[in-house]
């Protein structure tokens, strides 16, 4: 799939706090794909990078946002759009 722009589809992806401490990076780009269209899709993309990536975003508390906006695993992914990482809040 091509977008309107010229160039590759792009989505990109960011990590915080502890999550991004476990993955040593801040963020990173993937070329979108229908085999990328959803937030466990990609999830599972990412495990495949190393035992530290599967166990940052295998926790079960795991917080993860599309653009702004936090969502469930099943949630689409699309080109252009921001997917972020949060590790568990906690209030005190």
């Amino acid at each position: 799939m091509v977008s309107q722009g010229i160039g590759p589809t792009v989505i990109t992806i960011k990590f915080f706090s502890l999550i991004r401490e476990a993955v040593e990076v801040e963020g990173l780009s993937l070329e979108w794909s229908p085999d990328l269209s959803s937030v466990a899709m990609v999830k599972a993309e990412l495990s495949q990078r190393g035992a530290n990536w599967s166990d940052a975003l295998s926790h079960p508390n795991l917080i993860q946002a599309v653009n702004h906006k936090v969502v469930f695993e099943d949630n689409a992914v699309a080109d252009g759009d921001e997917l972020a990482f949060f590790p568990p809040m906690t209030g005190g």
